[in-house]
């Protein structure tokens, strides 16, 4: 019988994989708080959109 499986890894290797995840999961991290970060620029967007006030009275421009 033999054995399939493959040879064992280097420390090396281990550290390249592990390497490896820690850029993925920091890609991943960063990504998503990309995302949250415009959605709550956007959310701001609309809120100010929203809240446009009307110019206050007495503060006309008349060129007097």
């Amino acid at each position: 019988m033999t054995d399939s499986s493959p040879p064992p890894l280097t420390k090396a290797e281990k550290a390249e994989i592990a390497r490896q995840e820690r850029l993925a999961r920091e890609a991943a991290a960063l990504r998503a708080n990309l995302r949250r970060r415009k959605q709550q620029s956007r959310a701001r967007a609309d809120t100010a959109a929203d809240e446009t006030p009307a110019p206050a009275a007495g503060t006309t421009n008349s060129g007097s």
